[in-house]
């Protein structure tokens, strides 16, 4: 009876929840078996948020510990991370930061910022506060193409797509820098605000510290930065004294025999996630779901009139306004509704507060045609994956709405506006679908958010770019000077249009010019139907301009500011769901290992929407330069430039689909990637760089 006792006390033990932010969490999910298997080990954004808004809610988790450092998040992760620490706080939390340095004599704001969220910053004494400000860095390749035998042939709508810019300038153009400017400032706002409010500093204050950082951890101490000076081991002693006196108060883990009580456990947030999911999915509670599901004249105990009113649609969601149909009415390539409705294999919702779940679809990385994904080269939101998820979700009645995750610097247009359209034949079923905005949204990623019925944003993500570029590098002096020749046939005036070897033509010039005005004209009037704005005021805020997050929510861009977690929250309102209820979330797909590796028989299939992986560039005319190329690349070429932190830039080989030309590049296409240089498509996010 005493081990049995012993055991009882063991598993109702307090818990010291932990977090590693020493590194970047994973964003969205990983699109091949190999990838999955390696990131296994690594705890996702989704996985942290859900953790900490299930430990708000138990009794035993009511202490968060975290280990910071500059580890590269960005700005945006880092506010979705804050907001559900601030949530864990709200519901009785207490919560510590640790520490080594916030920057070793360099900058660590976007660590510091983050370390603002908790109630407590430990600092170890050897490290600095590295509060040194926001600042970004863009490359300018124009000099080292020019040394290298590379002309740059392209054309922009307008003048703040500035992704060109790295390509044909030496330097900032007005345009440039005021866009880079001003993202910078909003950075730099967000920042400041945060810190002063946490930390009880006017803004003054905080300003004047950041021009005299980086400071000791003793002048931090002094200035109110930091709270306590420790090494690892005293913060993590504190942490559990301050477990053991919550435990004794409020009786969890307490030992009614006199025995002391028991030790608190420490658990990553992410494990403890995964426990809790894994004991929601218990046998006894599933039964005791399918009993709450059953009718009322099967469990006469029961009341089924809420239940009856809920599939009837007179319950609270045949309240809630159809927003989607509304939209979808209004959409100037109509037939979204009529086409979903037709389609046989869209299920109607079945709104029901015991059973309804909201769809979890992400689109990570560039834009791109098809559905295929390097293995190790990255993710990317492929439209065919994308599209399969939402047509899957479609036919799932316990669907009630969507929640679509775009963490993407654009890519390809076409992909881009595929995807858009699945979304609304999605909304056209009855289903709302929210858009929330990672990281980067912005470009292509921003055209896919056009379909959605709310966009929802982080104040430091980076969106907007509505804007086109498109063109090519003309790589012929290049390939004369490596001793690289080609010859060529063609049957065509254009055949050999987007070649590298040769310049444009006027009439190949006029084609990419009509191209560009076309692509730009589309974008921009999708724009103003979707914001509900006149195509006047879209291209005021178009031009190629990117905002964050704050900015375009004051311009109309984005509905509302708030993470992935707010965004779960709004999906299940508009469902019409009860507010009482815990929204339950769906990760649409979720594939098995199974459905990764083998082929769909159809694009209807659920395994269709696992993008599938191709296991060599399948690139023509490229495997006979590679070896050059390489050696090039050790010499000193576009390679050395590698690292440099362009946004858009280096997800790993060719984009999937390529003829061999990627962005204009040719065979140069995997340097440029590695270079960090666009190659992803005409709807792509400047090369901003990255805040820190």
């Amino acid at each position: 009876m005493a081990d049995i006792q012993r055991f009882a006390r063991r598993r109702a033990a307090p818990i010291i929840l932990e977090l590693d932010l020493t590194s970047d969490l994973v964003e969205g999910v990983p699109a091949d078996p190999l990838t999955a298997a390696v990131a296994h080990r690594r705890p996702t954004l989704r996985e942290v948020v859900d953790g900490l808004r299930r430990a708000a809610r138990d009794d035993r988790a009511k202490v968060l510990v975290a280990h910071i450092a500059a580890g590269g998040m960005p700005l945006a992760r880092v506010q979705e991370v804050r907001d559900a620490v601030a949530e864990f706080r709200a519901s009785g939390g207490v919560t510590f930061a640790y520490a080594d340095t916030f920057g070793e004599f360099g900058g660590g704001t976007v660590a510091y910022y983050l370390a603002c969220a908790f109630d407590e910053i430990w600092l170890a004494p050897p490290g600095d506060v590295g509060l040194t400000g926001v600042a970004m860095e863009t490359p300018f390749l124009r000099e080292a193409l020019d040394r290298l035998g590379v002309s740059v042939e392209i054309g922009q709508r307008h003048e703040y797509k500035n992704a060109v810019n790295t390509l044909v300038e030496r330097d900032f153009t007005p345009a440039h820098r005021e866009a880079l400017g001003r993202i910078v400032d909003s950075c730099a706002e967000q920042v400041v605000a945060e810190v002063s409010a946490r930390r009880g500093l006017s803004p003054d204050q905080v300003r004047r510290m950041i021009d005299d950082a980086p400071m000791s951890g003793r002048a931090a101490l002094e200035a109110g930065l930091v709270d306590r000076i420790g090494y690892r081991d005293e913060a993590y002693d504190q942490v559990r004294t301050r477990a053991r006196e919550l435990a004794g108060t409020s009786g969890v883990g307490s030992d009614a025999d006199g025995d002391g009580g028991v030790e608190p456990t420490l658990m990553y947030v992410w494990a403890y996630r995964r426990a809790e999911v894994r004991r929601e999915a218990s046998p006894v509670r599933r039964a005791r779901g399918l009993a709450a599901a059953l009718p009322a004249s099967v469990l006469p105990g029961q009341s089924g009139g809420d239940r009856a009113r809920w599939r009837s649609g007179t319950g609270p969601a045949a309240a809630t306004p159809d927003v989607a149909a509304e939209k979808a009415a209004a959409t100037p390539d109509g037939g979204a509704g009529t086409a979903a409705g037709g389609d046989p294999n869209v299920v109607p919702p079945e709104i029901d507060p015991r059973t309804s779940v909201v769809a979890l679809i992400h689109g990570t990385g560039p834009v791109v045609l098809g559905s295929a994904a390097l293995p190790f080269g990255g993710p990317v939101l492929a439209a065919d994956a994308v599209t399969a998820a939402f047509r899957a979700a479609a036919r799932d009645s316990s669907v009630a709405a969507a929640v679509f995750r775009v963490d993407s610097p654009g890519g390809s247009y076409v992909a881009s506006d595929v995807v858009r359209r699945e979304i609304e034949r999605f909304r056209a079923t009855g289903r709302p679908v929210i858009v929330s905005m990672g990281a980067v949204a912005a470009s292509g990623g921003y055209f896919v958010a056009l379909g959605g019925d709310l966009i929802v944003a982080n104040p430091g993500t980076l969106t907007g770019s509505i804007g086109v570029f498109g063109g090519k590098q003309v790589v012929r002096d290049l390939l004369d000077k490596v001793g690289i020749g080609f010859g060529a046939v063609a049957a065509g005036e254009n055949a050999l249009m987007m070649s590298p070897r040769q310049s444009f033509t006027e009439a190949e010039r006029a084609k990419l010019e009509e191209f560009l005005d076309r692509v730009y004209a589309d974008f921009v009037g999708k724009v103003a139907q979707a914001r509900r704005m006149s195509h006047a005021e879209a291209h005021e805020l178009a031009r190629g301009r990117v905002w964050t997050g704050a900015d375009a929510h004051r311009h109309g861009l984005v509905d509302e500011l708030g993470g992935l977690a707010h965004a779960i929250d709004l999906a299940w309102a508009r469902a019409g769901l009860p507010a009482e209820e815990t929204p339950r979330v769906r990760l649409t797909p979720k594939p098995s290992v199974l459905d990764r590796l083998r082929t769909p028989k159809s694009s209807e299939e659920p395994g269709a929407a696992a993008a599938r992986t191709v296991t060599s560039l399948g690139v023509p005319g490229i495997r006979g330069v590679l070896g050059v190329l390489t050696a090039f690349d050790a010499l000193g070429g576009l390679g050395a430039l590698a690292g440099l932190g362009a946004v858009g830039g280096a997800h790993g080989g060719l984009p999937v689909g390529s003829d061999g030309f990627a962005g204009g590049w040719g065979a140069l296409a995997p340097l440029a990637a590695r270079a960090g240089l666009p190659v992803h498509g005409p709807l792509l996010m400047p090369p901003v760089g990255l805040v820190r």
